[in-house]
């Protein structure tokens, strides 16, 4: 009788997650619908100091800087990037050794994912009650005053091996994991080499700073992010403004313009420059440094006719490990001015816009 009940009740839950996960309002099927009559639901249209119409810098590309990791002057190249770092809290690198066509196998894959049927996408959905980020979904974080985001995404950690849930992978296209496994490893090469040069700048040993995120169980955290066409993007976000909690963030566009830097004062589009990837400096890297490099302050705009896409990459310390300012940069005249924490526990208050 107790075995009937609960495979009653397990059945019973199962189906309730799939009516939950149907029930959503996903932002691909509102754009379809928007896109018929030329709308769209009040709950995207942002207020007037947010809107891309009223507060972009128009006809002006924001030239952050381009740095070639392929520069044979280290030294150059460990300033280059400490000053990016400390005046913009983003950079694009070029020479990065990871070829265009593994690039564009990742783009191809994930692109082909969101154009499965919403059942399919639906299967990896986050379940119901799951307090994780990892996932097929569309609302992230708290929102304020029950605004969205103009934006699906999906969600799932690639390495190390131990923190990977394959529950959260499509299975569809066939060549998705592999895809993103040799994309990932070579990955992880360009961000070893970035957290290197990033000590360096700050005067410490180059595994300093990998160290002070969790070395080796450092977490590498994907992200795709799927804006489709919006008839009315001077009105909408894709994603709001924010900066990474994330150490460093290391992002591939496609070649539609969305990304927006925020800098004295102004909004600016940032340069697409094909097979480049963007590095973001997250929180945790600011907090390291201990407000030397700057987490940059950022969003996301949407297009009218095309479909934007992103892939960023979050290299994230592991939830338990606690991360503070490096002692080494503390001393008398520049004392602590970040609290140590845990990373889970950082995550939670910047999710439920709590206090740090």
């Amino acid at each position: 009788m107790k075995n009937t009940t609960s495979i009653k009740s397990a059945k019973t839950q199962r189906i309730n997650n799939q009516k939950h996960t149907m029930e959503i309002e996903r932002v691909q099927e509102i754009a379809s619908l928007s896109n018929l009559n030329g709308t769209i639901p009040i709950e995207f249209i942002r207020s007037v100091n947010e809107q891309p119409a009223t507060t972009t810098i128009h006809g002006v590309t924001l030239e952050v800087p381009v740095i070639d990791l392929n520069d044979p002057d280290h030294q150059k190249l460990v300033a280059s990037i400490f000053e990016a770092s400390k005046d913009w809290g983003i950079f694009q690198v070029v020479n990065h050794d990871i070829p265009s066509e593994v690039i564009s196998k990742l783009q191809k894959v994930g692109k082909e994912f969101f154009e499965l049927p919403q059942e399919e996408k639906e299967a990896i959905a986050k379940p119901v009650g799951y307090k994780g980020v990892e996932g097929y979904g569309t609302k992230l974080q708290k929102e304020v005053e029950g605004k969205k985001g103009w934006v699906d995404h999906l969600f799932h950690r690639v390495w190390p091996p131990s923190a990977i849930n394959y529950q959260f992978w499509p299975k569809n296209p066939p060549s998705y994991r592999e895809t993103n496994e040799q994309y990932t490893s070579m990955l992880i090469g360009v961000a070893n080499k970035l957290l290197g040069f990033l000590s360096k700048g700050l005067g410490l040993e180059e595994g300093e700073i990998k160290q002070g995120l969790g070395g080796e169980d450092l977490t590498y955290m994907l992200k795709i992010n799927y804006y489709p066409p919006c008839p009315c993007p001077e009105l909408a976000l894709g994603v709001v403004p924010h900066t990474d909690m994330s150490s460093i963030t290391i992002l591939v566009p496609n070649e539609v313009q969305g990304l927006q830097v925020f800098k004295d004062g102004h909004w600016y589009d940032v340069a697409y420059i094909p097979n480049a990837l963007i590095i973001h400096i997250g929180d945790q890297m600011e907090i390291l440094s201990n407000g030397i490099y700057k987490s940059v302050y950022h969003r996301t705009i949407v297009n009218k006719e095309k479909t934007r896409m992103s892939w960023p990459m979050f290299l994230e310390p592991p939830s338990e490990f606690e991360v503070g300012p490096i002692p080494k940069l503390i001393n008398q005249d520049n004392p602590p001015k970040y609290k140590t924490k845990k990373y889970k526990d950082y995550v939670y208050c910047k999710l439920n816009k709590l206090p740090q």
